[in-house]
C-alpha cells in the first residue's frame, strides 16, 4: 500500500458517552480503520455538573458536556483523526457544530429521529445527522462506497461502552453495571 493510499484510507470515530450513578459523564472515542480494528482509543476524566450548572444550562446541559465538552476534547486529542463519529445519543449530534466531520447518531427501533432532522441509510442502519448540516449526506454516502454492505456500526460503539464501563469500575472500585 503506498503512502498516498494509506493517507486516503477511511478512519471511523465511533464515540459515546457513560453516565455513573453520581451524574458524572465520561466519554470514550475509539478510531478504526474500515474493517473495525482500532487504531486508537481514548477516554475522558469523569466530568460531573454542578447544581448551578444544572440550573443554568436546563435542558441544554447534557448536549453542552457530551458535545461540547467530551466529544470536542477526545476529537482534538486523538492522533489519527477520523473522516466519519457515529455517536449513540441524538445529544451528542451538537458536536458536529463544533468539528469539521461529519457526526452521525444510529437510530434503532426505539429511538427514532424528529421529522425535521435529516437522516440516512448505510447497509442496515438508519443514521440522524445535525440539522444545519443536511450536506453531510453526501459525504457520507461517498464514504460509504469504502465500507462492505454488512458492516456493523453498532458493534464499536458497543466495545467503547464497555470499556469506559470497565474503566469506571476500576476507578469507581465498584462492579461493573451490566
Amino acid at each position: 500500500m503506498s503512502s498516498t493510499e494509506k493517507a486516503e484510507q477511511l478512519r471511523l470515530g465511533f464515540l459515546t458517552a457513560v453516565e455513573s450513578r453520581d451524574r458524572a459523564y465520561v466519554g470514550g472515542l475509539l478510531v478504526t480503520d474500515s474493517f473495525g480494528r482500532p487504531l486508537e482509543f481514548q477516554c475522558t476524566t469523569p466530568v460531573k455538573p454542578n447544581r448551578t450548572q444544572e440550573l443554568l444550562y436546563g435542558p441544554t446541559l447534557v448536549p453542552f458536556i457530551l458535545g461540547e465538552l467530551l466529544g470536542k476534547t477526545l476529537i482534538e486529542k486523538v492522533g489519527v483523526k477520523p473522516k466519519l463519529v457515529f455517536v449513540d445519543r441524538l445529544e451528542v449530534l451538537q458536536l458536529r457544530t463544533c468539528i469539521n466531520v461529519p457526526v452521525l447518531c444510529l437510530l434503532d427501533k426505539s429511538r427514532k429521529a424528529p421529522d425535521s432532522q435529516p437522516t440516512v441509510e448505510l447497509g442496515k442502519y438508519h443514521f440522524a445527522l445535525h440539522v444545519d448540516y443536511e450536506s453531510d449526506r453526501d459525504v457520507v454516502k461517498k464514504a460509504a462506497t469504502q465500507l462492505g454492505p454488512d458492516s456493523d456500526m453498532k458493534e464499536p460503539l458497543d466495545r467503547v461502552s464497555d470499556a469506559l464501563k470497565e474503566t469506571m469500575a476500576t476507578i469507581t472500585g465498584q462492579p461493573r453495571a451490566a
